[in-house]
């Protein structure tokens, strides 16, 4: 069954978001994993918002979602990520 990494994300550092931005993706292939979609925040119609942007990834499985996360590929990104911006990851299956 398919899992999703879902990111909810506040940007505090422009430069620094974008330059993880720009590595994230080449961290997802080995694993099987994708990007479905990435937007900012346009409007929040119910409950509260407290983010600007969001993203989705997709992955065969849990498992490759966690291999994804736990990699050393992508844990060297991880201080990168944590200057730029303050991101909530929340793995869920269909």
């Amino acid at each position: 069954m398919a899992a999703y990494c879902v990111g909810n994300i506040c940007v505090k550092d422009a430069k620094a978001w974008e330059q993880y931005r720009g590595r994230v993706a080449a961290t997802l292939v080995q694993y099987g994993g994708e990007v479905m979609f990435r937007g900012d925040l346009k409007q929040v119609f119910s409950g509260a918002g407290g983010h600007d942007s969001v993203v989705a990834l997709r992955f065969e499985n849990p498992e490759a979602a966690k291999r994804w996360h736990d990699s050393p590929e992508y844990q060297a990104l991880v201080p990168i990520r944590e200057q730029g911006a303050e991101v909530t990851l929340m793995l869920y299956q269909d």
